[in-house]
């Protein structure tokens, strides 16, 4: 009786270890071959039966709902991880950036949520529902804080997150394709806003007119605002000399 008794939390413990090998190896599968694979090819990937994939998953579009659910639950861990670890500001910007560069090359799971008429299905709803909440609370947390515009909503940023994954998939060198996506995060801050005064290198900007100074303004590089004294308009002296020559041929 007692060996019954404690047979079936074993057998319960096989199948969620066989559940999470399926979903495992489809997750790479799906990555590394796209989504026409067979059920058949990923339980061979995954060294179990046809059987076994079809029990948990009887359905490739059940599969693909829950490898996008599990995506998006990493995800909201995440946000959760940059809540408690890192400033309201870093955090939200931080989170963004994690989105997507784990969401690069997932552009065949976008084209089959688009394609068909029936998404999203229940599971992959829910899990879509936490990951907003968890936007709104961080998007939250620094607009309180003065980091982010505070006309920014959850939703600019989920469809902002989407162009970023698209500009990072499209862009040939890694590198850059990031630096680009950052640019774009950074249009989200909150401006630093100085109070104006006239500079001899800029005469025709009003006294009276703020303006935020944190890129240079011959070559577009970010600039180091600092608390005190006079914000920098260039970056070194050989902008400085190049717009003077420039103001000189007008």
């Amino acid at each position: 009786m007692t060996a019954a008794l404690g047979a079936a939390p074993a057998g319960r413990a096989d199948a969620r270890r066989n559940r999470e090998i399926v979903l495992r190896t489809a997750i790479h599968v799906f990555a590394e071959e796209g989504l026409e694979v067979s059920l058949g090819r990923i339980a061979q990937r995954a060294g179990v039966g046809a059987g076994t994939v079809y029990r948990h998953f009887p359905s490739k579009e059940i599969l693909v709902e829950a490898v996008l659910a599990e995506h998006i639950e990493g995800l909201v861990a995440a946000a959760d991880r940059w809540a408690a670890h890192a400033p309201p500001g870093d955090a939200l910007f931080g989170f963004l950036l994690e989105v997507i560069e784990k969401s690069a090359g997932r552009q065949h799971f976008c084209d089959v949520l688009t394609a068909d008429r029936g998404w999203p299905r229940a599971v992959l709803a829910a899990a879509a529902q936490r990951f907003h909440d968890a936007l709104e609370r961080l998007l939250c947390d620094a607009k309180q804080a003065g980091a982010i515009r505070a006309d920014v909503r959850a939703d600019d940023l989920s469809a902002l997150a989407i162009g970023g994954v698209a500009l990072r998939s499209a862009h040939r060198d890694q590198v850059r394709g990031t630096g680009l996506v950052r640019l774009l995060l950074d249009g989200l801050r909150t401006p630093a806003v100085t109070k104006a005064e006239t500079f001899r290198d800029s005469p025709h900007l009003p006294r009276h007119e703020t303006t935020a100074l944190r890129h240079c303004a011959e070559c577009g590089a970010r600039l180091r605002v600092r608390a005190t004294g006079r914000p920098p308009r260039y970056c070194g002296p050989t902008c400085r000399q190049r717009a003077h020559r420039r103001r000189l041929a007008v």
